[in-house]
């Protein structure tokens, strides 16, 4: 399926359905999988990257495990707006996994979200060491959750 709005999603959530959130970085995919109620995002373990088939087999093993019904794709557009070569990266990315499943993506600025991600951590008194292991899928659960957050204001 396509890369859809945000505003489209619910219209092809079937009841029930959970959503994935991904950080991808260039040494880890950081995931993170919503509730059934799609109210909050939990972090999940990273997927180390090696090369794109995979990285695409491990991602797909995990969404079908998590029985996830789109993918929320954080987007890491430039403070100013502009699109620089990660933004192309995370594209060329998406065009790549269109073709090995049936998922909607969806894409949602993350700008600031490792950064939030970080804090979190930070605040919970979570070591340096394992803040590394961690921060990809903290972003992506902060990814997810402001995605999440933007479907219940679309709801009301």
């Amino acid at each position: 399926m396509p890369v859809i709005d945000i505003a489209e999603l619910p219209a092809v959530l079937p009841p029930g359905a959970t959503l994935a959130g991904i950080d991808l970085g260039t040494r880890t995919i950081g995931l993170a999988m919503s509730d059934a109620g799609l109210s909050f995002a939990h972090p999940r373990p990273v997927i180390a990257r090696k090369k794109f088939t995979l990285d695409a087999q491990a991602l797909l093993a995990a969404l079908d495990k998590e029985k996830a019904a789109a993918i929320v794709v954080g987007l890491p557009v430039n403070m100013d707006g502009s699109e620089g070569p990660r933004v192309q990266a995370t594209r060329a990315f998406v065009r790549n996994m269109e073709r090995l499943t049936d998922l909607p993506f969806v894409y949602w600025d993350e700008r600031l979200s490792t950064v939030a991600a970080e804090r979190a951590l930070i605040s919970m008194d979570v070591s340096r060491a394992k803040r590394g292991e961690r921060i990809d899928s903290a972003a992506a659960a902060f990814i997810l959750q402001g995605a999440l957050d933007r479907l219940a204001a679309l709801a009301r």
